[in-house]
């Protein structure tokens, strides 16, 4: 697979912005002629809801991100992700182009679509900087992941782009895969999945000098001031618990932790046992699931945390009953390292904070994030705590939002979906958005003396 991607990145065609620019068009019209039977493929292998989730959000998702990276491959503009820059005086240019080998998309198990390694953003991305791409699908929906390669494959074959430029596998062994992740060959690599995978892939990235774009594990805190309790304690509740429910909560933007500040915190703590505890069980992706899940709750029980609703695997196939824990601040913070880590499924914690400077005490404690959210009341009530948590967490995440649940991200230029590790593998990257996610495939190149005819046509 590297051999014949090197072969892709040596080709002619693959540094064409229009051709490029057309695969990405052509997949995006191949997919959505195929959509009913992909989804309903993608539902049968991962029981995510079909519709509207698979087939029309998600799915419009995908096509999205497809047709905006067709945009950012054929703008040549000073204002694109190719950042050209044009000194006269010393004929010294620059830009940012391919990075001269493939790049290795590995997907994960809950996006099977706007994520997937043959159809994402992560993929969409590379390919827009004029990249080949190896990827590899999950294993838990190998079906899914060949008929999204179909599509991908037409396109590139209509594209009139090296038969390689797209290559799929959806499954291996781990040895075998981080093999190919320390080959010389692979010019960078994108992952999005859990904390364990991650840092093994960065571990044999980093030996090899891999540049490596790693979205691993978050879970996203959500801190609520004295005011916002005040006004409305039973309306954030249910938002909250409504959000940890959202895909039976396996999204990686899970608000999983709920820090309330004063004595309306317990008005919290029950609306949202009201809302989890009457609510249907959450269908995770496998059997493995339930047991990590089921051991998590286990573990955070035992280190002082109280159960207050469900906690316990429900129905037949991978049911869970959607859960809430409740924890005081100081034994969260005496156990953070059980109690802070990600419950992946529908399972929410509420720790009890008495007072602000409690609150700001627990969230100098938290590693980096993909997001932290502050809910505030109206009228400025809040304004000290706004100032005294920002001014913790803005660094600790890379999107910080005021009264909304973090687990929409729209798919825009200014979106951020990264953050420090261990939210990530560095701070220095988003894996949402065009066309700044393409810059994170591309590497700064530099012209010196170079005749104008040899050059880039946005550097002549």
């Amino acid at each position: 697979m590297a051999s014949a991607a090197m072969d892709a990145a040596r080709s002619d065609a693959g540094s064409e912005p229009g051709r490029i620019a057309r695969c990405l068009l052509l997949m995006a019209d191949r997919l959505d002629d195929r959509r009913a039977g992909i989804a309903a493929v993608a539902h049968e292998e991962t029981g995510l809801p079909l519709d509207p989730r698979l087939a029309v959000i998600e799915f419009d998702r995908m096509l999205g991100q497809l047709r905006q990276a067709a945009e950012g491959a054929k703008d040549v503009s000073p204002e694109s992700w190719r950042q050209p820059l044009i000194d006269v005086d010393t004929n010294i240019r620059s830009d940012r182009g391919p990075l001269g080998g493939p790049v290795l998309c590995i997907g994960p198990n809950n996006f099977p679509l706007a994520f997937h390694a043959v159809s994402g953003g992560d993929f969409a991305s590379a390919i827009a900087a004029g990249n080949p791409v190896i990827a590899k699908g999950h294993p838990l929906h190998p079906e899914t992941g060949r008929l999204l390669a179909e599509c991908a494959h037409q396109a590139v074959m209509e594209a009139g782009l090296h038969p390689a430029t797209v290559q799929y596998f959806h499954h291996c062994e781990p040895e075998d895969g981080l093999r190919l992740v320390r080959d010389p060959r692979i010019a960078a690599v994108g992952f999005t999945g859990g904390r364990e995978a991650g840092l093994a892939i960065k571990t044999a990235a980093d030996g090899s000098g891999t540049p490596a774009y790693l979205e691993m594990s978050s879970v996203n805190p959500v801190f609520l001031a004295a005011g916002a309790l005040a006004g409305d304690a039973t309306g954030h509740a249910e938002a909250w618990a409504g959000s940890i429910m959202m895909g039976a909560g396996q999204f990686c933007t899970k608000p999983g932790i709920a820090i309330v500040i004063g004595p309306e915190g317990g008005s919290f703590v029950d609306a949202a046992a009201a809302v989890l505890g009457s609510a249907p069980p959450g269908i995770l992706f496998s059997s493995a699931g339930v047991q990590r899940l089921s051991a998590g709750v286990e573990a955070a029980v035992e280190a002082g945390a109280k159960l207050v609703v469900g906690g316990r695997p429900a129905g037949s196939g991978f049911g869970f009953e959607p859960t809430l824990l409740e924890v005081g601040a100081d034994v969260l913070m005496n156990r953070f390292d059980v109690l802070s880590a990600e419950l992946f499924g529908p399972v929410g914690m509420v720790v009890r904070a008495e007072d602000l400077a409690s609150a700001v005490a627990v969230a100098e404690m938290f590693e980096g994030q993909l997001t932290t959210t502050i809910c505030t009341g109206s009228g400025g009530v809040d304004d000290d705590a706004w100032m005294a948590l920002s001014s913790v967490l803005r660094a600790r995440c890379g999107r910080l939002l005021e009264n909304k649940m973090p687990t929409g991200v729209a798919v825009v230029p200014s979106m951020v979906h990264g953050g420090p590790f261990p939210a990530t593998g560095h701070p220095g990257f988003t894996a949402v958005g065009m066309p700044t996610g393409i810059e994170r495939f591309s590497m700064r190149r530099c012209w010196d003396g170079v005749e104008a005819r040899r050059l880039p046509a946005w550097l002549q």
